[in-house]
């Protein structure tokens, strides 16, 4: 059961922003430094032997937003691959079970890289609820004192387990579940996504001190709730949530706060979808194609 679940509030709905370019244009993101240190250190944990993609996925993200300096800690098995793949991403081996699952104890293999780094996302990729209870444990002390978290996959999954990490990560967290994982936050023992909705999702964010981004709903630890008012049946694909969570921790890498950095991504990623629906077609494009329209959306609305 997840840590005191707060009442929903009868005035949510006063509280509901639509989002639209002229919003966004409205609260422009921080002006991107010179250096790739300025533009951001992210760290991506994630990508066991079966998924590594998923890492490469949503570091490929971060730097398409503008972020300046990846790493990507993965399984040993694929780490050669993924940094062969990725050559503008540093690339941290961590150890792995016999199953192929990254062992959460080897993150302090990154323990330098996550000091220094401004944001980190843990999950794109991580396939076993144990080790990914291990890891988050293990990394917060290992993190800065400011450095923001992203939450995504198997790493929300067991958030309602691990109280004292969610108080210690409170005020710097931002979490990106699907519904079925929105459930669980919320203390569902199966996932069913039915119910899930702007009042539960601000609900999550109250309960966890976190930002929330959930199908095109974002929500603060405040009360403020933002809603797209773009997007399309086709981001519903493979891949494209750990994008949505890379473009996040790539905006808030540049120096935007959570909420903030929720907003924009969850807008850009929406917009990709909608250009991509046009060249390609409501349905089949693939997550990877999401990422080369990031900067271009950008461009579009003057960032």
């Amino acid at each position: 059961m997840p840590p005191s679940i707060e009442q929903p509030r009868s005035s949510l709905a006063d509280t509901v922003v639509t989002v639209t370019p002229d919003l966004l244009r409205a609260w422009p993101l921080p002006s991107a430094g010179d250096s790739k240190y300025g533009r951001g250190q992210i760290v991506v944990i994630g990508g066991a032997a079966r998924s590594p993609g998923a890492a490469m996925l949503a570091g490929l993200a971060a730097l398409r937003v503008g972020a300046g300096r990846l790493t990507l800690a993965v399984a040993e098995s694929v780490a050669p691959a993924v940094g062969a793949a990725i050559m503008e991403a540093g690339v941290i081996p961590l150890g792995e079970t016999s199953d192929g699952h990254v062992r959460g104890s080897s993150v302090e293999r990154a323990a330098s890289d996550l000091t220094a780094a401004d944001a980190v996302l843990v999950g794109p990729g991580l396939d076993d609820a144990a080790e990914t209870e291990n890891l988050l444990s293990a990394l917060v002390p290992l993190l800065g004192a400011d450095t923001a978290v992203v939450l995504d996959a198997y790493a929300l999954g067991v958030l309602p387990r691990l109280p004292d990490v969610v108080d210690a990560l409170r005020g710097r967290l931002i979490l990106t579940p699907n519904k079925g994982e929105a459930s669980r936050l919320l203390g569902s023992t199966d996932g069913v996504d039915e119910g899930v909705n702007v009042t539960e999702i601000a609900r999550i964010a109250r309960t966890y001190g976190a930002v929330v981004s959930c199908f095109g709903t974002i929500a603060d630890a405040q009360g403020t709730v933002w809603s797209m008012g773009t997007g399309t049946g086709g981001l519903g694909t493979s891949g494209s949530g750990d994008v949505l969570a890379g473009a996040i921790v790539g905006l808030i890498g540049r120096g935007a706060k959570p909420e903030q950095a929720a907003v924009w991504a969850t807008h850009l990623h929406a917009s990709a979808g909608d250009r991509l629906a046009v060249t390609v077609g409501p349905l089949g494009y693939l997550a990877g194609e999401l990422l080369g329209e990031l900067p271009r959306v950008l461009v579009s609305i003057g960032a």
